[in-house]
């Protein structure tokens, strides 16, 4: 008897959601740092202030593959991304019943989505995860 698939229920969570605290390269050292509040907040160099311009720094979980990039704001929604890959079944609700149409998974790129292209997807994922906990 095979095990049970793995499941992914949508939990409607927005792009808004996972912008609280972003992880970016550090504009002055280029190491990890944080952007929270329109500031780009630092522990390698100590910087701590608004980001240059008003726009936001280079994302830290950013990463090309052969078929486009793959990104995320921070582990959170890294994560998201990562169990919605990894199951077999993916449910979400319909638009109707919660007010939203297009949910973080809903507007990942096909490429993403595709069976076929899971293992180099969860590699990518982890590679990107390791990033994080490597510096």
């Amino acid at each position: 008897m095979s095990p049970a698939p793995a499941r992914f229920h949508d939990p409607g969570a927005t792009r808004y959601d996972f912008r609280d605290s972003i992880l970016v390269r550090c504009p002055r050292c280029a190491r990890l740092a944080r952007f929270e509040h329109a500031r780009v907040i630092c522990r390698s160099c100590g910087r701590c202030g608004p980001a240059a311009n008003g726009t936001w720094p280079a994302l830290w979980l950013r990463t090309g593959t052969r078929h486009d990039e793959l990104w995320a704001y921070n582990l959170e929604h890294l994560d998201l991304i990562r169990r919605f890959v990894a199951a077999d079944l993916r449910e979400r609700d319909p638009w109707y019943e919660h007010g939203r149409k297009m949910t973080v998974v809903a507007r990942l790129p096909a490429w993403v989505k595709l069976a076929k292209n899971r293992t180099e997807v969860l590699r990518v994922i982890d590679r990107m995860r390791a990033s994080v906990v490597a510096d």
